[in-house]
């Protein structure tokens, strides 16, 4: 029989601490002190991670950022471009295939 009371008293103690957790709000709180606010941060980032929509939009970023190597740009890929091709030829660009060098000092 006592046995019986302890097991009884544990499961109502257990039944009351859930009905206390879920009273809580699921909310975050907002501390004011002397003016200034200070958010719960913990509680900002839980809700900003379970966001579904913001798992979608980590998604979209990661496949823009991961352009395929024919749609990049020449420069990134190593090639020569039109405009570093002219600086490095100088003023024979188009007109001759040996680079403008300045003539050699006496």
């Amino acid at each position: 029989m006592n046995r019986l009371s302890s097991v009884a008293a544990g499961v109502l103690l257990m039944s009351a601490m859930s009905l206390v957790q879920a009273a809580q709000p699921s909310g975050c709180v907002e501390v004011s002190v002397d003016g200034y606010k200070a958010p719960d941060y913990n509680c900002l980032s839980q809700h900003m991670g379970n966001n579904p929509e913001g798992a979608a939009a980590a998604q979209k970023n990661l496949e823009a950022m991961n352009v395929p190597v024919n749609k990049r740009p020449p420069n990134q890929v190593g090639l020569a471009t039109p405009a570093a091709t002219s600086t490095r030829m100088g003023n024979t660009f188009g007109s001759s295939v040996k680079p403008q060098r300045p003539a050699p000092a006496p």
